[in-house]
């Protein structure tokens, strides 16, 4: 598999958000477009859940999106955090 290339355009706007900003930017837009789960997503980004939940809030004012081709294993894990904190 190709390793893909990022635009060195977006370096400057990327390096003012932090260390792994276009991991995360990229696995929050799979996310928003259903293309993976919220587990997915921040297993993409290289965040735990709770991480990619208080980021995806700080940066698109909402954190979980309920979408039909991934809400089965979202709601896996849910009840998988539930447990965890139960």
């Amino acid at each position: 598999m190709p390793t893909p290339t990022i635009n060195p355009d977006f370096a400057p706007v990327l390096e003012t958000l932090g260390k792994g900003a276009s991991d995360f930017f990229l696995a929050a837009g799979l996310y928003h477009a259903h293309k993976v789960s919220f587990g997915a997503a921040a297993a993409l980004a290289g965040l735990g859940y709770e991480e990619f939940h208080f980021r995806l809030k700080e940066h698109f004012g909402h954190g979980f999106g309920i979408a039909d081709e991934t809400v089965e294993e979202d709601l896996r894990l849910v009840d998988a955090l539930l447990d965890q904190h139960a």
